[in-house]
This record gives structure tokens, sequence and C-alpha cells, in this order.
């Protein structure tokens, strides 16, 4: 889907130069010739048509001194109302459902290994399930843009 000027400049700006100031879609316009309210029902738009499902900031868990969780199990066709719960958590940050045998995997922060595996045994005995845990061992900080 072809996207004007400004509005493609948009797109490549909020991914690597978001401003973390007062009235960030203010200063994006400025800087691409357009109001903050455009900038905003631009991005409104995207997120209504399901082109944009996310515009948050990804705090470095790690350096929060927080615990990640990498986590999978298996989910039946009727079960999957079981993956829109466990992705609703609060300290549930990604959530996908796979073709494989471990097919819905999430993941956890939380604020140590033991409020981790307090969480994931709840989860299993509340639903019935076998969750298999990947624990972080070293962090990869890959930046991903996506030049329109």
């Amino acid at each position: 889907m072809p996207f004007e000027k400004p509005y493609k400049e948009l797109l490549n700006l909020i991914q690597k130069d978001f401003p973390l100031k007062k009235q960030p879609f203010k200063i994006i316009g400025e800087r691409l010739g357009l109001t903050e309210r455009e900038v905003i029902d631009f991005l409104i738009s995207l997120k209504k048509r399901g082109i944009l499902r996310h515009l948050g900031g990804v705090p470095n868990s790690s350096k929060l001194e927080r615990y990640t969780l990498l986590c999978a199990t298996t989910l039946s066709s009727d079960q999957l109302s079981i993956g829109y719960e466990i992705a609703n958590l609060p300290q549930v940050t990604h959530a996908y459902v796979r073709k494989h045998a471990l097919n819905f995997w999430f993941t956890l922060i939380t604020k140590n290994r033991e409020e981790a595996e307090n969480l994931i045994s709840y989860l299993e005995r509340v639903y019935n399930l076998r969750i298999k845990r990947f624990p972080a061992i070293k962090n990869f900080k890959l930046k991903a843009i996506f030049r329109l």
C-alpha cells in the first residue's frame, strides 16, 4: 500500500528517532511539514485498518533488573481463548500462535525468577497446561527498522 511522501517519512521516523519529549507528535509533524493532528489521525487510521498493531517504547528489562522468560505450550484449537487470556496478563510482553507442536509462545517479564515460576505454576494449574520455560541467557538487542 503506497503512502504519500510525508507519511512514508513519518513511518520511517517513528521507528528510529521518536522524540521523548512533551508533545512528540507535534515535534514529528514539524519535522515533516504536518500538523500534530495530521500525525495522530494518520496513526489512528493505521491502527483502525490493522496496519499498525502497537506503538510504544520497549524498555531494557535487564537494565531494570527484571527477569525475562520465554515460554511455550500447546493449545488445542478450542483452547485459543486461553492464549488471549495469557497474552493480556501485565507480565506478558509478546504472545504468538505458531504452526508447531508447541503452538503458543509468550514472553514474561517479572521482578525475579521466583515470581515467574509462581506465575507459570499458577497458569499450569488453572489451565491444565504444561509450559516449557526458556530463560534468557544472553540478551541480543536487534534494532529492526522497516524502511518504507
